[in-house]
Parts: structure tokens; sequence; C-alpha cells
């Protein structure tokens, strides 16, 4: 096993994250870097988890699903639990997503009919004044 490790700087360089984003993780039980009296000490598990971490915050998932996801990682069968677990949520957040997109591209289209019949009026307002 490695002995690579990495200070709290560097993980924050690293991930472009605050020390305090990387503290919040600790105290949600998230990450657990060893302790060398006050200094924290990253090593690969903690390397891979706050990938993990980032990217399930990217898809939508809440620190306690990943909270809840992390902890498979050490039933003993092969991840398979982790990963059939982490498959449903990633479906779920994934249809989440897919509705939000709907509503947001039917938003879309009713603003640009709005701004559409705006511009209708105002060009007409325009002709009627030059007409006056």
């Amino acid at each position: 096993m490695s002995d690579e490790h990495f200070t709290i700087r560097q993980m924050c360089d690293r991930f472009q994250v605050t020390p305090r984003t990387l503290r919040f993780y600790e105290s949600k039980e998230l990450i657990a870097p060893e302790r060398d009296g006050q200094r924290r000490i990253y090593r690969k598990r903690e390397v891979g988890r706050i990938k993990l971490i980032l990217l399930g915050k990217k898809f939508g998932f809440s620190l306690e699903e990943l909270r809840q996801l992390l902890g498979l990682y050490y039933l003993g069968d092969a991840q398979a639990t982790q990963l059939e677990e982490t498959f449903k949520v990633a479906q779920k957040h994934l249809a989440d997503m897919k509705n939000r997109r709907d509503d947001l591209n039917e938003a879309i289209a009713d603003l640009e009919r709005r701004i559409d019949w705006g511009e209708k009026m105002i060009a007409a307002q325009k002709q009627d004044k030059a007409a006056e």
C-alpha cells in the first residue's frame, strides 16, 4: 500500500474546496483523515471518497445519501450492495433531473412566447405613435 499522503492544503488545492468543506465532510462522517496532533493526514481512501462525494453532489445526491452509500463499501460483498444501492439512488436522481429539465424547457418556451408577444406589442405601439 502506498504511503502517499496529503495535507489539508494539498487536498483543497487538488479538489478546489475550502478547508472548512473538508472539516464539514469529516464532521458528517463522510471522510476520516488520520490525525497527527492537530494535522489531518489524507490518504488514498480519503482522496477516493472526496472524488465520489463531489461527483455525487454534482448529480444531486444529498450528503446523507452519500454517507450511507459510502458506508456500504465495507460489507464484505465485493461492493455488490454498494453498487446496487448507488444504482437505485442514481436512477432516482436522473428521473428528478429529467423532470426538472422538462419543467425548465416548458418555462423557457413560455417565456419565449411572452417575449415575442411583448416585442410585437412594442412594435405596434411604436407604429401607432409614428402614425400620429
